[in-house]
């Protein structure tokens, strides 16, 4: 009975602080999308990863993750290129409503690219990224997103970023969009898996061709804004309920 009572109070008071910590919350995810203006993504492939994310965003099935949870979830988008060429698209916003969303699919659909004749800086993309996910709202998770379609090839990589930044508590999630070659999709893959992806739960979702970027962004949208466990370690989604 002292044994059962005993873990019946620190459940109690699990859920108590889960719920103070909910409450102190703004948001529960600061969501960073970045899309990948480097010179091997010419203007066609821009579009198509453009309408892509936009389309994404207003999916019926995208829709629903977003508002599974009453704590709305917060989105910033930048675009990335060489060391110095990293832009906002769309600043921190929190998502609340279809409205929203909606006004957010319109900025990104209607924004055009700001460089397209630099290399691959991912190091220098990933170091913004915190950056920018560090002046974001207070949230329960933070998860960043990188959108490519080739590994790093210039400045630092993803390993000196991850250990400069601050990463200690965001997730990084990869979308490598595949190449014609075939030996190119198995190291590009292997790059993002190795090298790119960071923290508890990460994952990788892979576009064949940018035509695909569309449903390879649906589904990992739907994935990452699926309401988590607070103060699990794995970050897994909640259990339906």
């Amino acid at each position: 009975m002292i044994w059962r009572a005993g873990c019946l109070a620190l459940g109690l008071a699990g859920a108590g602080l889960a719920a103070t910590t909910a409450a102190a919350a703004e948001c529960r995810l600061a969501l960073a999308l970045a899309l990948d203006v480097s010179s091997s993504v010419d203007a066609r492939e821009d579009a198509l990863q453009r309408g892509g994310m936009a389309a994404a965003l207003i999916a019926p099935e995208v829709q629903s993750a977003f508002f599974a949870s009453p704590l709305p979830v917060a989105v910033a988008v930048y675009e990335w290129s060489g060391r110095y060429n990293q832009e906002l698209l769309a600043d921190w916003r929190l998502i609340r409503g279809p409205g929203d969303l909606l006004d957010l699919a319109q900025t990104i659909g209607r924004s055009t690219r700001s460089h397209n004749d630099f290399p691959t800086a991912m190091g220098h993309a990933l170091g913004y990224g915190a950056g920018l996910l560090q002046r974001g709202p207070a949230c329960l998770f933070r998860t960043l997103d990188m959108a490519g379609d080739g590994e790093n090839n210039e400045g630092f990589g993803p390993g000196p970023a991850y250990r400069e930044f601050p990463f200690a508590d965001v997730t990084v999630n990869g979308l490598v969009v595949n190449a014609a070659d075939y030996e190119a999709e198995i190291s590009l893959i292997d790059f993002y898996r190795t090298e790119v992806l960071h923290g508890p739960g990460a994952f990788l979702e892979v576009a064949q061709g940018f035509e695909d970027y569309e449903r390879a962004m649906r589904r990992k949208l739907e994935r990452e804004l699926r309401p988590r466990v607070i103060g699990s370690a794995e970050g897994v989604a909640a259990p339906p309920g």
